[in-house]
């Protein structure tokens, strides 16, 4: 597998560094640990915590709106899709 080229690492630095992203990974982060504490996901099963309403469509990061999804069906959303959007928009 090709490595990323040094100016993509540094594009990705500096876009994961932004205070926007941070708060959406932070929000993301949440939502895993509270579904391993409740028993829903477990480490190292292959999903994600998706959210039903997307957090860049004002999305809240509670229970009701969380739910446990395959990493793949989660992710691949954008795959054949020619312009990239958040599915959920309002």
């Amino acid at each position: 597998m090709p490595k990323s080229s040094p100016a993509k690492l540094a594009y990705q630095k500096k876009y994961n560094a932004e205070p926007v992203n941070i708060k959406k990974r932070e929000a993301n982060n949440a939502a895993r640990q509270a579904a391993l504490k409740a028993g829903t996901a477990k480490k190292g099963d292959n999903t994600d915590v998706a959210h039903k309403v997307a957090l860049d469509n004002g999305g809240r990061n509670t229970k009701g709106n969380t739910e446990v999804a395959l990493r793949s069906v989660n992710r691949g959303w954008r795959k054949g899709v020619s312009s990239y959007k958040v599915p959920n928009v309002k």
